[in-house]
């Protein structure tokens, strides 16, 4: 059996992004809210170069009041 790669949402990191500037939050900010201690990861997640690790995403689902399905569905947008 050959190994398949995941699909990544397109959209979560703007969501991401959009979720701490909607909270009036820094980088540093949503780092203490989230529990992560390298905040350079926070500024990783908004540009997309990695994704947060399932507890980080289910942290940022709660501060914005979500379902984790909104953040991971690029079908689905965050509510306004």
């Amino acid at each position: 059996m050959g190994t398949t790669k995941r699909h990544s949402p397109r959209k979560l990191a703007k969501k991401l992004k959009r979720i701490r500037t909607d909270l009036g939050l820094s980088q540093g900010g949503i780092a203490d809210q989230l529990g992560v201690k390298d905040r350079a990861s926070i500024s990783q997640f908004e540009t997309g170069k990695i994704e947060p690790p399932l507890p980080v995403l289910l942290k940022y689902a709660r501060l914005a009041r979500v379902s984790t399905d909104v953040l991971i569905d690029d079908k689905l947008n965050l509510p306004k």
